[in-house]
C-alpha cells in the first residue's frame, strides 16, 4: 500500500527559460512541506504514454550541495512540441493509471494545457497546469514562464545590431518569434529602440514602412533604422507559416527587406537577422526565476487544498488558481489594435501599422 501522495510533473511544448526553476519549487515544496514522492516525466506526453518516469528528490538537484536548477535554461525532463497526442488518449489514461500517479503538474503553453486538459478531463485526474511561452499568449494571466527572458534576449541583439546598422548606415530588419500573437516583437521592439514593429494582429503596407524609413533619413537625417518583424506578420491576408500560399524558403523577415529594396530602388542597404531558436535559450531572468518559483509552489498548494483543473496565473502581484477550461476557451490571445503599448509605440513615432485584430485580444 503506498503511504507518500505519488505527484508526476512534466514540462510539454517548446522549451523555456525557467522551465527547471518550476521543477526545482515543485520538489522542494512538495518533499519538504507535504513529504510526497516526486515523479518527472520525460518527454511529455510520450514519456507519460511509455510510461517512463525520472525519481525527483531534493538529493537528486544539487551538486555537491550547488543547485543549479534555478538559472539552467531549457528543461532536465525534455519536451516535445510535435506529436498526435489524442490520438493514444485511451492509452495515456491507463499509463496514468499503471505509474499509481495521484496528480499531476503540467507546464506548458496554450497548446500544451488545451491537451492536457482533454486529458485530466477524460481520465479525471487531479490536475494543475503551469502556464510557459515567449509568445506570452496565455489567457488570464499577467506573467509567464519564459516570456521576460526572451524580450531581454532579443532586446540585447537589437542593442548590438543598432551600433552596426548605425556605423554601415543600414536598415537592420530582425525577425523574432510570434506566428499568432505579437506581444514578444510588441514588448522587445519598444524596450531595444525599434523604428518598426510588425506583428500578426495589426496589418501594415510597403509604402507605410518606407515612408516611415524616408522621414527618419530626410527630416531626421537618421541613416539607420531598426526593424523588428514577427515570424507570423501577415502579408495580406496570409502569413508565410501558410505553405498553401507559398513556396518560397525565405521568411517574412526576408520578404520585408526585399521589398523595402523594391520600393527604394535599392537605395537603401537592407540586411537581415532571424534570432530563431536564440530566443529559446540563455539562463532565466530574476523575474522569470520569481514567476516560476511562485508558480511551482502555488501549484504544489493547490494540489494540497485538493484543487484540480485549474492553472496557476498572476494577476496585480498574486498568483490565483483560473479554471482551465476558461483559460483553453480564450487562448491563444493576441495584441489588441489599441492595447496601450501599441500606443506607447506610436506616441514614440513607432511605425505598426494599423486597422484591426481578428482574434482574442487583450
Amino acid at each position: 500500500m503506498k503511504t507518500q501522495k505519488r505527484l508526476g510533473i512534466l514540462t510539454s511544448g517548446g522549451d523555456c527559460p525557467g522551465l527547471n526553476a518550476v521543477i526545482r519549487a515543485v520538489v522542494s515544496h512538495a518533499t519538504l512541506t507535504y513529504n510526497w514522492q516526486i515523479l518527472g516525466i520525460p518527454y511529455a506526453t510520450k514519456g507519460l504514454l511509455e510510461r517512463k518516469t525520472v525519481p525527483l528528490s531534493l538529493h537528486s538537484l544539487d551538486l555537491r550541495g550547488i543547485d543549479p536548477l534555478l538559472n539552467m535554461g531549457g528543461t532536465i525532463l525534455g519536451s516535445i512540441n510535435k506529436g498526435d497526442t489524442l490520438e493514444h488518449i485511451d492509452e495515456i489514461l491507463a499509463s496514468y493509471d499503471a505509474l499509481e500517479l495521484d496528480a499531476l503538474i503540467g507546464i506548458g503553453g496554450d497548446g500544451s494545457l488545451s491537451i492536457l486538459n482533454q486529458l485530466q478531463a477524460r481520465g479525471n485526474w487531479q490536475f494543475i497546469g503551469i502556464p510557459k511561452t515567449i509568445d506570452n499568449d496565455v489567457a488570464h494571466t499577467e506573467r509567464v514562464v519564459g516570456f521576460d527572458t526572451a524580450v531581454n534576449t532579443i532586446v540585447d541583439a537589437l542593442n548590438r545590431l543598432t551600433f552596426t546598422a548605425a556605423s554601415h548606415d543600414r536598415v537592420m530588419i530582425v525577425e523574432v518569434m510570434g506566428r499568432t500573437a505579437g506581444h514578444l516583437a510588441l514588448q522587445a521592439g519598444i524596450a531595444g529602440g525599434a523604428d518598426v514593429i510588425l506583428i500578426p494582429e495589426i496589418p501594415y503596407s510597403i509604402e507605410g514602412i518606407c515612408s516611415h524609413l524616408k522621414e527618419l533619413r530626410d527630416v531626421w537625417r537618421r541613416k539607420f533604422a531598426i526593424v523588428v518583424v514577427a515570424e507570423g506578420a501577415k502579408v495580406g491576408n496570409y502569413s508565410y507559416y501558410d505553405t498553401s500560399y507559398h513556396t518560397s524558403p525565405c521568411g517574412i523577415g526576408q520578404y520585408i527587406a526585399n521589398e523595402i529594396r523594391t520600393c527604394s530602388q535599392d537605395q537603401v542597404d537592407v540586411r537581415v537577422s532571424v534570432l530563431g531558436h536564440i530566443q529559446r535559450g540563455g539562463i532565466p531572468t530574476a523575474l522569470d526565476r520569481l514567476v516560476a518559483t511562485t508558480f511551482g509552489k502555488t501549484a504544489v498548494d493547490l494540489l494540497a487544498a485538493g484543487e484540480t483543473a485549474k492553472m496557476v496565473a498572476w494577476h496585480n502581484g498574486q498568483v490565483e488558481a483560473i479554471p482551465l477550461e476558461l483559460v483553453v476557451a480564450q487562448s491563444p490571445l493576441c495584441v489588441a489594435p489599441n492595447h496601450y503599448l501599441v500606443q506607447i509605440a506610436r506616441a514614440l513615432g513607432i511605425y505598426v501599422g494599423k486597422e484591426t485584430c481578428i482574434h482574442n485580444v487583450v
